[in-house]
């Protein structure tokens, strides 16, 4: 048996649409959209921004005045679609003060209802020609509306959009080639219509591109601010994940000697009772389910391709082949330790190290040639640094080799692990310092 299927026609009765039908209806919707909608909405042209190209050529009151510039440049092309409307000899002073308006109102316009000015310069054409047209004028725009329809297309094309110049500079052609059909048998006009849509189709592509541009550079420019904050947030995330792999390697050491001094304790004492065998036994349980606990957690932060260093993590008993490897590479620097020295956490030591040694590879970088000096302070309650350099010798012989600038981010990002504090500023002399605080709980507090 064989079953078949039935396709049933599309309920109501409608007809599916062609694509042509479809191209047009969307053609008429984008038109109605852009010309018809809120035709005279008022939309204010707002001053231009003080950081401007032409703004920032200026200071203090003359900036502010350049933030209006847009609205002179408005106001003196209406002014000129006046004058060369109103520049005629064979007619009254009425009629040409009266031309002289019909040019200039629809420019000014534009500042504040842009699609309605392009209505009012289409309304004002026709009734201009009957006004003052003469046997031998041009046809069908005058010298005045030829001027003020050519800014009012561009003034609206830049204010909107590319699509509603495009509507636009259509409607001017269809009205261009309406009034020619009209004095078709009329030898005596001669028609501008070509001149006028060829030199609008010029400016308003200009326009067109123009801002195209614009929109491609505030895209990239928006780009560039999500790439820039996405690669400081990936910096943060890796100084973090190399902060976390040192952590956990030194907490990992200290947790292993714990499991092992407690295996082995009972072994070292002579009949040991039977309830220091089950408190070293509870130690070593515990300190083999933190270390599993704390692989678990922080091992995720291992690349695949991580290998643990041989050698141990440095300290500050490692600073002074620190420095001696950055003067092999041309930075005088000198070291200077106040107060009694004493052994710190594995945590605040390795830290302090990781900070000094950062503090002298941005010296090396950005002030080449500079001297640099290295405090370290133990005292009470915490370890005291400060890592300041001098400017350079010869700034205009010397070059810095610029980093990618995350040297302090991760920098803070130690300090602030160890609930530390952190000052990282220029210093008056022309070169910079970092201060850092990092402190140390006293034995009864970690007893505590």
């Amino acid at each position: 048996m064989t079953e078949t299927t039935q396709q049933l026609p599309p309920t109501g009765g409608a007809k599916p649409r062609s694509p042509e039908f479809r191209l047009a209806a969307d053609a008429l919707r984008g038109l109605r959209q852009d010309l018809f909608h809120d035709a005279f909405a008022y939309r204010p042209l707002p001053p231009s921004t003080a950081d401007g190209p032409l703004a920032r050529r200026f200071k203090g009151r003359f900036r502010e005045y350049a933030a209006w510039s847009p609205h002179a440049l408005i106001t003196a092309a209406g002014l000129l679609a006046m004058l060369i409307a109103s520049n005629s000899a064979m007619l009254g002073a009425g009629t040409n003060a009266m031309l002289g308006l019909l040019a200039l109102v629809p420019v000014l316009l534009t500042m504040v209802r842009p699609v309605g000015a392009f209505w009012l310069s289409m309304a004002a054409t026709p009734v201009a020609t009957f006004l003052g047209s003469e046997w031998d004028s041009e046809w069908p725009w005058l010298a005045g509306s030829f001027a003020c329809q050519l800014f009012v297309l561009t003034i609206v094309a830049i204010r909107t959009r590319p699509r509603t110049a495009a509507w636009m500079w259509a409607l001017t052609a269809v009205y261009g080639i309406v009034a020619d059909m009209v004095a078709a048998g009329n030898h005596a006009f001669g028609s501008d219509t070509t001149q006028f849509l060829l030199l609008s189709a010029f400016v308003l592509l200009g326009v067109a591109v123009w801002q195209i541009r614009r929109e491609a550079r505030q895209e990239m420019t928006a780009q560039q601010t999500v790439t820039a904050h996405e690669r400081s947030r990936r910096t943060l995330l890796e100084e973090r994940t190399t902060i976390a792999r040192e952590l956990h390697d030194v907490v990992a050491h200290h947790m292993s000697v714990v499991a092992i001094q407690a295996e082995a304790a009972p072994y070292r004492v002579e009949n040991p009772p039977p309830e220091l065998e089950r408190a070293f036994v509870t130690i070593r349980e515990n300190a083999v389910a933190a270390l599993t606990e704390l692989r678990r957690v922080l091992g995720v932060v291992r690349a695949e391709d991580y290998e643990a260093p041989d050698a141990p993590q440095p300290t500050l008993a490692d600073m002074d082949a620190l420095l001696a490897n950055v003067r092999d590479a041309g930075l005088s620097v000198e070291k200077a330790v106040t107060g009694a020295v004493r052994e710190l956490p594995q945590g605040v030591e390795l830290s302090a190290y990781r900070i000094v040694q950062e503090a002298l590879s941005n010296t090396l970088r950005h002030a080449p040639g500079a001297s640099a000096r290295v405090e370290i302070g133990y005292v009470l309650g915490g370890l005291g640094l400060r890592i300041v350099n001098g400017p350079m010798p010869e700034p205009s012989l010397v070059k810095p080799s610029p980093g990618a600038g995350h040297g302090i981010t991760g920098m803070r990002e130690r300090v602030s692990m160890l609930n530390g504090e952190m000052t990282a500023a220029p210093a008056d002399d022309g070169g910079y310092e970092v201060t850092v605080f990092l402190p140390v709980p006293s034995a009864s507090e970690g007893e505590a």
